[in-house]
Protein backbone atom coordinates (compact mmCIF):
# COMPACT_ATOMS: atom_id res chain seq x y z
CA UNK A 1 0.00 0.00 0.00
CA UNK A 2 1.40 2.95 -0.96
CA UNK A 3 1.47 6.07 1.34
CA UNK A 4 1.95 9.65 0.44
CA UNK A 5 2.59 11.51 3.67
CA UNK A 6 4.00 14.49 1.62
CA UNK A 7 2.01 15.79 -0.04
CA UNK A 8 2.47 19.16 -1.18
CA UNK A 9 -0.03 22.11 0.16
CA UNK A 10 -1.44 25.33 -1.23
CA UNK A 11 -3.37 28.05 0.79
CA UNK A 12 -7.27 27.83 0.49
CA UNK A 13 -7.88 31.55 -0.56
CA UNK A 14 -7.43 33.28 2.58
CA UNK A 15 -8.78 30.93 5.07
CA UNK A 16 -5.75 30.27 6.89
CA UNK A 17 -5.87 26.53 6.19
CA UNK A 18 -3.35 25.18 4.14
CA UNK A 19 -5.25 22.13 1.57
CA UNK A 20 -3.90 19.16 -0.19
CA UNK A 21 -4.37 19.38 -4.08
CA UNK A 22 -6.56 17.14 -3.93
CA UNK A 23 -9.58 16.31 -1.22
CA UNK A 24 -11.64 13.16 -0.49
CA UNK A 25 -15.36 13.44 -2.21
CA UNK A 26 -18.06 11.34 -0.13
CA UNK A 27 -20.96 11.75 -2.85
CA UNK A 28 -20.59 8.36 -3.98
CA UNK A 29 -20.30 6.81 -0.85
CA UNK A 30 -23.48 8.10 0.52
CA UNK A 31 -25.38 4.79 -1.14
CA UNK A 32 -28.74 4.31 -2.09
CA UNK A 33 -32.47 5.08 -1.66
CA UNK A 34 -32.45 8.63 -1.99
CA UNK A 35 -32.87 11.01 -5.31
CA UNK A 36 -29.37 11.42 -6.77
CA UNK A 37 -27.78 8.40 -5.18
CA UNK A 38 -24.78 5.97 -7.08
CA UNK A 39 -26.35 2.39 -6.17
CA UNK A 40 -26.04 0.44 -3.67
CA UNK A 41 -22.43 1.05 -1.31
CA UNK A 42 -20.61 -0.67 1.60
CA UNK A 43 -20.55 1.50 4.44
CA UNK A 44 -17.28 -0.25 6.03
CA UNK A 45 -15.69 -0.60 2.59
CA UNK A 46 -16.94 3.63 2.53
CA UNK A 47 -15.11 4.45 5.38
CA UNK A 48 -11.89 2.30 5.04
CA UNK A 49 -11.76 4.54 1.36
CA UNK A 50 -11.74 7.41 3.46
CA UNK A 51 -9.01 6.66 5.95
CA UNK A 52 -6.91 5.35 2.81
CA UNK A 53 -7.24 8.77 1.88
CA UNK A 54 -6.42 10.32 4.81
CA UNK A 55 -3.24 7.99 5.38
CA UNK A 56 -2.02 8.73 1.88
CA UNK A 57 -2.11 12.63 3.02
CA UNK A 58 -5.08 13.80 1.53
CA UNK A 59 -5.81 16.48 4.52
CA UNK A 60 -9.80 17.07 3.86
CA UNK A 61 -12.88 16.18 3.25
CA UNK A 62 -15.67 17.53 1.05
CA UNK A 63 -19.50 16.51 1.85
CA UNK A 64 -23.01 17.51 2.11
CA UNK A 65 -25.87 16.99 4.28
CA UNK A 66 -28.09 16.30 1.23
CA UNK A 67 -25.80 12.98 0.20
CA UNK A 68 -27.61 9.79 1.14
CA UNK A 69 -29.85 11.93 3.60
CA UNK A 70 -27.35 12.58 6.36
CA UNK A 71 -25.93 9.57 5.57
CA UNK A 72 -22.74 10.67 4.26
CA UNK A 73 -21.95 13.10 6.92
CA UNK A 74 -22.56 10.07 9.37
CA UNK A 75 -19.46 7.80 7.42
CA UNK A 76 -17.29 10.78 7.72
CA UNK A 77 -18.04 11.46 11.04
CA UNK A 78 -17.17 7.66 11.82
CA UNK A 79 -14.22 7.64 9.41
CA UNK A 80 -12.93 11.07 11.52
CA UNK A 81 -13.68 9.80 14.81
CA UNK A 82 -10.59 9.40 16.94
CA UNK A 83 -7.72 10.61 14.84
CA UNK A 84 -5.82 12.93 16.84
CA UNK A 85 -5.88 16.26 16.24
CA UNK A 86 -2.68 16.25 13.90
CA UNK A 87 -4.28 13.74 12.01
CA UNK A 88 -7.26 15.18 11.64
CA UNK A 89 -8.55 16.23 8.04
CA UNK A 90 -10.04 19.72 7.85
CA UNK A 91 -14.04 18.97 7.12
CA UNK A 92 -16.37 20.65 4.53
CA UNK A 93 -19.69 20.44 4.21
CA UNK A 94 -22.93 22.01 2.43
CA UNK A 95 -26.24 23.60 3.40
CA UNK A 96 -29.33 24.29 1.67
CA UNK A 97 -30.74 21.57 0.06
CA UNK A 98 -34.14 20.05 2.47
CA UNK A 99 -35.12 17.09 1.75
CA UNK A 100 -38.56 14.78 2.82
CA UNK A 101 -37.76 12.22 4.99
CA UNK A 102 -41.38 10.22 3.96
CA UNK A 103 -40.47 10.47 0.46
CA UNK A 104 -36.59 10.14 0.70
CA UNK A 105 -37.16 9.23 -3.21
CA UNK A 106 -37.73 13.01 -4.09
CA UNK A 107 -35.71 15.22 -5.73
CA UNK A 108 -34.48 17.65 -2.90
CA UNK A 109 -35.65 21.46 -2.39
CA UNK A 110 -33.39 24.19 -2.31
CA UNK A 111 -33.92 26.40 0.73
CA UNK A 112 -32.01 29.27 2.80
CA UNK A 113 -34.20 30.22 4.95
CA UNK A 114 -32.50 31.39 8.15
CA UNK A 115 -34.08 29.22 10.47
CA UNK A 116 -33.21 25.88 7.94
CA UNK A 117 -29.98 26.45 7.74
CA UNK A 118 -29.80 27.07 11.36
CA UNK A 119 -31.35 23.49 11.83
CA UNK A 120 -29.40 21.91 9.33
CA UNK A 121 -25.98 23.16 10.75
CA UNK A 122 -26.79 21.57 13.98
CA UNK A 123 -27.84 18.59 12.46
CA UNK A 124 -23.83 18.60 10.69
CA UNK A 125 -22.22 18.98 13.16
CA UNK A 126 -24.25 16.02 15.23
CA UNK A 127 -23.73 13.96 12.52
CA UNK A 128 -20.21 14.55 11.59
CA UNK A 129 -19.34 14.84 15.62
CA UNK A 130 -17.28 18.25 15.37
CA UNK A 131 -17.80 21.40 17.37
CA UNK A 132 -16.95 23.62 14.52
CA UNK A 133 -17.32 22.81 9.98
CA UNK A 134 -13.92 24.16 8.31
CA UNK A 135 -15.81 25.17 5.43
CA UNK A 136 -19.53 26.06 5.37
CA UNK A 137 -20.98 26.05 2.12
CA UNK A 138 -24.10 27.07 0.10
CA UNK A 139 -24.68 24.21 -1.98
CA UNK A 140 -27.16 25.46 -4.96
CA UNK A 141 -28.60 28.88 -5.03
CA UNK A 142 -32.43 28.99 -3.35
CA UNK A 143 -34.67 29.11 -5.61
CA UNK A 144 -37.29 27.59 -3.27
CA UNK A 145 -38.17 25.04 -5.93
CA UNK A 146 -36.58 21.34 -6.05
CA UNK A 147 -33.32 20.48 -7.41
CA UNK A 148 -34.15 18.80 -10.73
CA UNK A 149 -36.18 21.64 -12.20
CA UNK A 150 -33.86 24.02 -11.56
CA UNK A 151 -30.81 21.57 -11.48
CA UNK A 152 -29.05 24.21 -14.31
CA UNK A 153 -29.31 26.98 -12.29
CA UNK A 154 -31.57 28.41 -14.68
CA UNK A 155 -35.15 26.91 -13.30
CA UNK A 156 -38.23 29.01 -12.48
CA UNK A 157 -37.45 30.72 -8.94
CA UNK A 158 -40.78 30.63 -6.44
CA UNK A 159 -41.53 34.03 -4.84
CA UNK A 160 -41.04 31.93 -1.19
CA UNK A 161 -36.99 31.81 -2.40
CA UNK A 162 -34.89 33.69 0.37
CA UNK A 163 -32.86 36.69 -1.32
CA UNK A 164 -29.30 35.66 -1.71
CA UNK A 165 -28.26 38.92 0.77
CA UNK A 166 -30.24 37.46 3.01
CA UNK A 167 -28.69 33.56 3.45
CA UNK A 168 -24.59 35.10 2.94
CA UNK A 169 -25.28 37.15 5.60
CA UNK A 170 -27.17 33.89 7.90
CA UNK A 171 -23.44 32.33 6.71
CA UNK A 172 -21.63 35.39 7.49
CA UNK A 173 -23.06 35.11 11.37
CA UNK A 174 -22.30 31.68 11.68
CA UNK A 175 -18.29 32.43 10.80
CA UNK A 176 -18.69 35.03 13.44
CA UNK A 177 -20.39 33.14 16.20
CA UNK A 178 -17.48 30.55 15.56
CA UNK A 179 -19.66 27.82 13.96
CA UNK A 180 -17.87 27.71 11.30
CA UNK A 181 -14.49 29.06 9.96
CA UNK A 182 -15.09 29.76 6.27
CA UNK A 183 -17.63 30.26 4.52
CA UNK A 184 -18.23 29.29 0.21
CA UNK A 185 -20.81 29.24 -2.43
CA UNK A 186 -20.85 26.63 -4.79
CA UNK A 187 -22.77 26.42 -7.61
CA UNK A 188 -22.93 30.25 -7.77
CA UNK A 189 -23.27 32.64 -10.82
CA UNK A 190 -20.15 35.50 -10.95
CA UNK A 191 -23.07 37.90 -10.68
CA UNK A 192 -24.01 35.81 -7.72
CA UNK A 193 -20.83 35.42 -6.32
CA UNK A 194 -20.31 39.31 -6.79
CA UNK A 195 -23.65 40.43 -4.59
CA UNK A 196 -22.28 38.15 -2.15
CA UNK A 197 -19.11 39.60 -1.77
CA UNK A 198 -21.05 43.23 -1.07
CA UNK A 199 -21.84 41.83 2.24
CA UNK A 200 -19.37 39.55 3.28
CA UNK A 201 -15.91 37.52 2.02
CA UNK A 202 -16.79 34.77 -0.07
CA UNK A 203 -13.86 32.77 1.19
CA UNK A 204 -14.08 29.90 -0.97
CA UNK A 205 -16.29 28.70 -4.42
CA UNK A 206 -17.34 25.49 -5.28
CA UNK A 207 -18.15 24.81 -9.40
CA UNK A 208 -18.21 21.64 -11.30
CA UNK A 209 -14.94 21.81 -13.36
CA UNK A 210 -13.28 19.15 -15.88
CA UNK A 211 -12.00 18.22 -19.55
CA UNK A 212 -15.61 17.64 -20.14
CA UNK A 213 -17.66 20.54 -18.47
CA UNK A 214 -15.46 23.98 -18.08
CA UNK A 215 -18.40 26.18 -18.14
CA UNK A 216 -17.65 27.32 -14.36
CA UNK A 217 -14.27 29.22 -16.12
CA UNK A 218 -15.62 32.77 -15.60
CA UNK A 219 -16.56 31.80 -11.72
CA UNK A 220 -12.80 30.67 -11.67
CA UNK A 221 -11.56 33.85 -12.86
CA UNK A 222 -13.63 35.71 -10.50
CA UNK A 223 -12.91 33.74 -7.38
CA UNK A 224 -8.90 34.06 -9.36
CA UNK A 225 -9.41 38.24 -9.50
CA UNK A 226 -10.51 38.24 -5.67
CA UNK A 227 -8.33 35.88 -4.00
CA UNK A 228 -11.12 33.69 -3.34
CA UNK A 229 -10.18 29.77 -2.86
CA UNK A 230 -11.75 27.30 -5.49
CA UNK A 231 -12.43 23.68 -4.82
CA UNK A 232 -13.80 22.25 -7.86
CA UNK A 233 -16.27 18.99 -7.78
CA UNK A 234 -16.24 16.05 -10.54
CA UNK A 235 -12.95 16.70 -11.91
CA UNK A 236 -13.32 13.10 -13.50
CA UNK A 237 -16.82 13.51 -13.99
CA UNK A 238 -18.38 11.19 -12.15
CA UNK A 239 -16.00 8.56 -13.73
CA UNK A 240 -16.02 9.23 -17.33
CA UNK A 241 -12.37 10.58 -17.04
CA UNK A 242 -11.18 7.33 -14.93
CA UNK A 243 -10.23 5.45 -17.97
CA UNK A 244 -11.88 2.78 -16.77
CA UNK A 245 -15.33 3.79 -18.20
CA UNK A 246 -16.82 2.25 -21.25
CA UNK A 247 -20.01 2.28 -23.12
CA UNK A 248 -20.30 -1.69 -21.54
CA UNK A 249 -20.14 -0.12 -18.14
CA UNK A 250 -22.73 2.95 -18.92
CA UNK A 251 -25.35 0.65 -20.47
CA UNK A 252 -25.41 -1.46 -17.01
CA UNK A 253 -25.54 0.91 -14.70
CA UNK A 254 -28.27 0.57 -11.94
CA UNK A 255 -31.77 2.32 -12.39
CA UNK A 256 -30.94 3.54 -8.68
CA UNK A 257 -27.13 5.44 -9.96
CA UNK A 258 -28.92 9.20 -10.71
CA UNK A 259 -25.96 8.29 -13.62
CA UNK A 260 -28.26 5.76 -15.78
CA UNK A 261 -30.34 8.89 -16.83
CA UNK A 262 -27.82 11.52 -17.20
CA UNK A 263 -27.36 12.97 -20.75
CA UNK A 264 -22.87 12.55 -19.83
CA UNK A 265 -24.29 9.06 -19.90
CA UNK A 266 -26.09 8.36 -22.56
CA UNK A 267 -26.40 10.93 -25.55
CA UNK A 268 -22.77 12.51 -24.35
CA UNK A 269 -21.36 9.21 -23.41
CA UNK A 270 -19.09 8.90 -27.27
CA UNK A 271 -17.96 12.06 -27.19
CA UNK A 272 -16.74 11.96 -23.68
CA UNK A 273 -15.52 8.88 -23.98
CA UNK A 274 -13.77 9.77 -27.15
CA UNK A 275 -11.69 12.49 -24.67
CA UNK A 276 -11.07 10.20 -22.03
CA UNK A 277 -9.30 7.87 -24.73
CA UNK A 278 -7.08 10.69 -26.28
CA UNK A 279 -5.98 11.29 -22.47
CA UNK A 280 -4.13 7.46 -22.75
CA UNK A 281 -0.90 8.83 -24.75
CA UNK A 282 -0.53 11.62 -22.33
CA UNK A 283 -0.98 9.31 -19.74
CA UNK A 284 1.64 6.77 -20.73
CA UNK A 285 4.53 9.55 -21.57
CA UNK A 286 4.21 10.40 -17.84
CA UNK A 287 3.70 6.84 -16.41
CA UNK A 288 0.67 8.06 -14.38
CA UNK A 289 -3.13 6.87 -15.32
CA UNK A 290 -5.79 8.70 -17.14
CA UNK A 291 -7.51 9.58 -14.03
CA UNK A 292 -4.33 11.15 -12.80
CA UNK A 293 -3.80 13.15 -16.03
CA UNK A 294 -7.62 14.69 -16.52
CA UNK A 295 -6.99 15.63 -12.79
CA UNK A 296 -3.34 17.10 -13.21
CA UNK A 297 -5.29 19.18 -16.09
CA UNK A 298 -7.68 20.77 -13.76
CA UNK A 299 -5.04 21.40 -11.46
CA UNK A 300 -3.39 23.09 -13.84
CA UNK A 301 -6.01 25.61 -14.63
CA UNK A 302 -5.13 28.95 -13.13
CA UNK A 303 -6.93 30.09 -9.90
CA UNK A 304 -8.03 26.41 -8.69
CA UNK A 305 -7.04 25.65 -5.16
CA UNK A 306 -7.64 22.03 -5.09
CA UNK A 307 -10.11 19.42 -7.01
CA UNK A 308 -12.60 16.77 -5.01
CA UNK A 309 -12.34 13.05 -6.11
CA UNK A 310 -14.44 10.18 -4.84
CA UNK A 311 -13.80 6.97 -4.12
CA UNK A 312 -16.00 3.34 -3.14
CA UNK A 313 -13.13 1.52 -2.29
CA UNK A 314 -9.39 2.28 -0.81
CA UNK A 315 -7.83 0.60 -3.84
CA UNK A 316 -9.85 3.49 -6.22
CA UNK A 317 -7.88 5.97 -4.15
CA UNK A 318 -4.69 4.77 -5.11
CA UNK A 319 -5.74 5.50 -9.01
CA UNK A 320 -5.66 9.14 -8.38
CA UNK A 321 -3.76 9.92 -5.75
CA UNK A 322 -0.35 10.66 -7.57
CA UNK A 323 -2.00 13.46 -9.85
CA UNK A 324 -0.86 16.48 -7.82
CA UNK A 325 2.95 15.19 -9.09
CA UNK A 326 1.79 14.88 -12.49
CA UNK A 327 3.05 18.41 -13.85
CA UNK A 328 1.67 18.58 -17.72
CA UNK A 329 4.32 20.13 -20.26
CA UNK A 330 3.26 22.90 -22.66
CA UNK A 331 2.99 19.99 -25.61
CA UNK A 332 0.90 18.07 -23.02
CA UNK A 333 -1.80 20.80 -22.65
CA UNK A 334 -1.52 21.80 -26.69
CA UNK A 335 -2.49 17.70 -27.04
CA UNK A 336 -5.19 17.85 -24.60
CA UNK A 337 -6.70 21.12 -26.07
CA UNK A 338 -6.82 19.64 -29.20
CA UNK A 339 -8.11 16.65 -27.86
CA UNK A 340 -11.46 18.64 -26.21
CA UNK A 341 -12.04 20.39 -29.14
CA UNK A 342 -11.69 16.80 -31.42
CA UNK A 343 -13.76 14.92 -29.57
CA UNK A 344 -16.96 17.89 -29.37
CA UNK A 345 -17.09 16.58 -25.39
CA UNK A 346 -18.71 19.48 -23.33
CA UNK A 347 -18.78 22.95 -22.94
CA UNK A 348 -16.33 25.98 -22.49
CA UNK A 349 -13.21 26.85 -23.06
CA UNK A 350 -10.28 24.18 -24.10
CA UNK A 351 -7.48 26.18 -22.49
CA UNK A 352 -7.01 28.48 -19.57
Amino acid sequence: MTTHHDLPTVPLGSTGMDITRLGFGSWAVAGSGWHFGWGATDDAESIAAIRHAVDSGVNWIDTAAVYGLGHAEELVGKAVAGLSDAERPYVFTKVGLVWDSADPHAAPRRSMRPDSVRREIEDSLRRLGVERIDLYQVHWPDTGASLEYAGDGSGAVSPNATPLEEYWQVMADLKKEGKVRAIGLSNHSPEQLQAAEQIAPVDVIQPPFSAINRSAAPEIAWARAHGTGVIVYSPLQSGLLTGAFSAERAANLSADDWRSSHHDFTTGLAANLRLADALRPVAERHGASVAEVALAWVLAWPGITGAIVGARQPAQVDGWIGAGAVHLTPADLDAITAAISRSGAGTGPARP
